[in-house]
Parts: structure tokens; C-alpha cells; sequence
């Protein structure tokens, strides 16, 4: 895979996941180097020149007002990050913290923190050379950025703190040691540098989302699939239904849903069979999955746009302007937009998780699906399916709770000078957790569907729904007999989290 050069361009959020998750080497484009390099030299022309400047020669927070002498400078940064590492929880997966690392170079090459050239090429050591520092989930509160977390993945930069390199977890100089790399000394600014921002919180959006948008596609697939076990009709998905509500994830999803149901160049052999019959309407969970599919999407299309320019932001304080001469102290480091965004997320993959759990209902009631109860031939002496829809109902109670907004909390921290923060860190987190939740409903859903695919044989169903279902039997036998779900319920989750479904149109 070709190097990525960043500072040239905006990144995208597919680069950021072929860095984060492939292992794509990123170097520094020329015109970044330029930046970094300009920025640097302003900022050490506006402290020789003895003015106070915030996190450069003063305190932090309430201590702002603190002057600190040019001799403690350097030692000023050092303690900040040392204080600021204070995180507690599990460690974050590698993959975020690759984005992290990412985003947290690409802010900066963008020439408005002053920090030197060989702190960002330190930072793209570390990825260049698998090093992970380990990042404490838990400690941010979205506000001065995020503090903690970021504290942490810079404690390894100067040989301190810890990290994992090639599945070992060791001592952050060790790693720096096995990878050749030699810690750096810290100058002006450069700790509060690393730690101002929302590379955290963006780093589990950007990549949570991406897989959210694939989900969406699986969701189609899996709803589909339901749709033809349960002999619905797929009239609800005609063009002329969805023009007149033009929402765009609404249309798209009916136009999806039609391309899999017709994917054999027109109607299925169970759709042709009962054709006739005396059903008048579907289940809103059948009726109604380009109405509740697309709403997802369009926010997921909202979500994006927010994490396509924050991945791109200058998230720092204070920031430099070398063409205007000037140091100035905001805000842009306050997470709520990117909280915001993380709610609604977590919002709309709740709400796949709770129509495919009602799909699943459906076809486990033999009152509605005309199948065998709980989609087993001998109930009574076997529960089929009883609890597979049980335990997505759990789930789905889960992401309710989950899905309860971070962004509309705040907390007063700093002795009430940060006095309003985003809780853009747990929202995120918050959101990784519904999708994988989510993620688990529908292959819950999908087994179920195949097995009632299976009731309607020897009719066969669309060209793409029999590739998926050929797909999940190849995984998972049909079930005659009662027997342990939890393998093939995660050997289905396996095959909808390696997106190769989403190959299926």
C-alpha cells in the first residue's frame, strides 16, 4: 500500500482507517514540513521575546495566571503531561489508538501549534513501527480536549509510560529502544500541544462510523432476508412510495431492499407463491425498514460530514498564526459538536438493533410467520430459536441505556474554570459499544432467517439472498436438533463484522 503523505490534503476517513487498521506507513508531505517548520520558529521568536503567553510560559486551567521562569520552561511540559496521565479502565483497542496517533500528526502538521519537526516525525515513528501506546479508555470529559488519554500516548514519545509493539506490552522506552527510536526532549509548548484536542473521541467516531455504514448495508441484507421467510411483499419498497418523502437514506434503502429482492431479474420463487394470498399489510418492522434503515443513514451521513472536518481540525490552544503574527487562546479543543455527533450515532444503531430484533420476533411467532414455533419442528422437546430472540431483546435493552446522551451532560472541572464540558469521550465510547451490540442483533437475526428460508424449500428465494444465505450455511448448519447457539451466533457476527457481505448488492 502506498505511503500516506499527510498535510498536503484533507485526510478521509477511509485513509484513516487503512492507517489505524491495515498498517499503512504515513510520512510528512513537503508543504507540511514547511508549516511545521515556520510555526516552530515563530513560536520560539515570541518566547525569547519575553511576553507571557497561555501553556507556553504560564500555568494551566485555574494556574493560567502563574508565570513560569524561562529556566522551567521545558520542565513545565514534562510535568504537564505526567499530572495529566491519569486515566483508569481497560486499555484501548491498538486500532484507535493508531488513529490517535494519526490524527493527533495531522493536527499538527498543520503548522498552528509550534511544535518542532521531530515531534511529529515522532509521532509517525510510532505508527511507522507498530508501537501502541496504552491509553486508559476512561478520564476525559471532551473538554480542554482530551486530556488524560492524550497524556498518556505522549508520556511514550519521551520514553515514559507504556505501550504494546508486536503483541508484547512493555515499558514505553523499551519499545522506543526496539524500534530505534530514541525518546525527544520536549520544548516550548510541545506537551500541551499533544494533549489539546479531540483525537480520542474522533478516532473511535471515525472508525466506529465507517463500520456503522457498512452495518447499514448488512442491515438491508438481513432485513431482506426476513422479509422472504416471512412471505412479505415488496410493494412497500416501490419508487413512487418513497419520491413523495424524499429523504436520501430512505430512498436509498428502498432502492436497495428492491435490488435484493428482485436480484434475479424479478420476483423470487417464494414471492411468486403467494402472490395471491390474503395478507393485506406487513409489520411496520417489515413494512417500514426504508423509513427506520434510512433514517439511520441520513445520520449517518451527518455524522460523517462532522468527523470528515474534525479529523481535519486544528483542535490545539492556543494556536499560532505566523502570517498575522499572533498567538491566540479559544476553545477549539471543546468536543461537543463531536459528542453531539457520537449521540446521534449511538441513536441510530440502536435503532437497527431494535426493528431487526422485531423482525427476529416475528419470525420466531408462529402466529404471524406461518412457520414452526420458534422455527424448530419439534417444539417442546427442542425450544428452536426461543432465547436466540430473547437474548437479542437483552441487547437491544442494553442500547437503550447506551444510547441515553452523553452530550447533554456536563460536569464543572479545573476549580469551575472549565466550567461547561462535552462528554465527547463517552459518547464515543458509548457508540463503538452499541454498534458491536447491534452487530450481534442482526446476525441473530440472520440465523433466524435462514433457518426460516429453509421451512420454505424447496422454493428458492433472490439471486443475493441465496448467495447469503449459501454464505451463512457455509459457516453454520441448519438447525434439526436443539444445540449450543453461541458459536454460531458469533461465527455470524464474524462474517458481518469482516464486511465481506457488503459485496452483496
Amino acid at each position: 500500500m502506498k505511503t500516506l503523505k499527510i498535510g498536503a490534503k484533507p485526510l478521509t476517513l477511509e485513509e484513516v482507517r487503512e492507517v489505524a487498521e491495515l498498517g499503512r506507513k504515513v510520512e510528512l508531505a513537503p508543504v507540511a514540513v514547511a508549516k511545521i517548520k515556520r510555526a516552530h520558529e515563530f513560536l520560539v521568536s515570541m518566547v525569547e521575546s519575553g511576553e507571557t503567553f497561555y501553556g507556553i510560559n504560564t500555568g494551566f486551567g485555574l494556574l493560567s495566571s502563574v508565570r513560569i521562569k524561562d529556566a522551567d520552561i521545558e520542565t513545565l511540559q514534562y510535568n504537564l503531561l505526567r499530572s495529566h496521565a491519569c486515566g483508569v479502565g481497560p486499555y484501548l483497542e491498538d486500532r484507535f489508538v493508531r488513529a490517535m496517533l494519526l490524527l493527533r500528526a495531522a493536527n499538527l502538521a498543520q503548522g498552528h501549534s509550534g511544535v518542532s519537526l521531530k515531534l511529529v516525525k515522532q509521532i509517525l515513528g510510532l505508527l511507522n513501527q507498530g508501537i501502541c501506546p496504552l491509553i486508559p479508555e476512561q478520564g476525559s470529559v471532551g473538554a480542554s480536549g482530551d486530556l488524560a488519554p492524550l497524556a498518556h500516548l505522549a508520556l511514550v514519545l519521551i520514553g515514559e509510560g507504556r505501550a504494546r509493539r508486536k503483541g508484547r506490552e512493555m515499558a514505553g522506552a523499551q519499545a522506543l529502544k526496539a524500534a530505534g527510536l530514541k525518546p525527544i526532549r520536549l520544548g516550548p509548548k510541545e506537551g500541551l500541544a499533544l494533549i489539546n484536542g479531540t483525537q480520542f473521541m474522533t478516532a473511535i467516531g471515525a472508525l466506529t462510523l465507517l463500520e456503522a455504514e457498512s452495518l447499514a448495508d448488512i442491515a438491508d441484507l438481513t432485513g431482506a432476508m426476513t422479509v422472504e421467510a416471512l412471505r412479505g411483499t415488496e410493494t412497500a419498497f416501490e419508487p413512487e412510495i418513497h419520491a413523495v418523502r424524499p429523504h436520501p437514506g430512505q430512498v436509498a434503502t428502498a432502492k436497495h431492499m428492491r435490488s435484493i429482492l428482485l436480484s434475479g431479474g424479478g420476483k423470487s420463487e417464494i414471492a411468486l407463491s403467494h402472490e395471491n394470498c390474503g395478507k393485506v399489510q406487513d409489520p411496520y418492522s417489515l413494512r417500514c425498514i426504508p423509513q427506520v434503515h434510512g433514517a439511520s443513514r441520513d445520520a449517518f451521513a451527518f455524522v460523517r460530514q462532522v468527523l470528515e472536518r474534525e479529523v481535519n481540525a486544528v483542535t490545539d490552544n492556543p494556536l499560532l498564526f505566523p502570517d498575522s503574527k499572533k498567538i491566540l487562546s479559544g476553545g477549539n479543543f471543546h468536543g461537543q459538536i463531536v459528542a453531539i455527533a457520537m449521540d446521534l450515532l449511538s441513536i441510530s444503531l440502536a435503532e437497527l438493533a431494535s426493528i431487526s430484533e422485531q423482525r427476529l420476533e416475528k419470525l420466531v411467532n408462529p402466529a404471524i410467520s406461518e412457520l414452526p414455533a420458534f422455527l424448530t419442528k419439534k417444539g417442546g422437546l427442542n425450544s428452536g430459536f426461543m432465547i436466540v430472540q430473547v437474548a437479542a431483546a437483552s441487547i437491544v435493552s442494553e442500547n437503550k441505556t447506551l444510547a441515553h446522551p452523553a452530550s447533554v451532560d456536563t460536569i464543572p472541572t479545573s476549580a469551575d474554570k472549565e466550567d461547561h464540558v462535552s462528554m465527547g469521550a463517552w459518547a464515543a465510547r458509548k457508540a463503538a459499544r452499541i454498534l458491536v451490540n447491534a452487530r450481534r442483533v442482526l446476525a441473530m437475526e440472520l440465523l433466524a432467517s435462514a433457518q426460516g428460508i429453509d421451512f420454505l424449500r424447496p422454493m428458492r428465494t433472490s439471486k443475493v439472498l441465496e448467495e447469503l444465505h449459501r454464505r451463512v450455511r457455509k459457516l453454520v448448519p441448519k438447525m434439526e436438533e436443539d444445540r449450543v447457539f453461541h458459536p454460531d451466533i458469533l461465527a455470524i457476527e464474524r462474517l458481518l463484522a469482516s464486511g465481506e457481505l457488503t459485496e452483496l448488492r
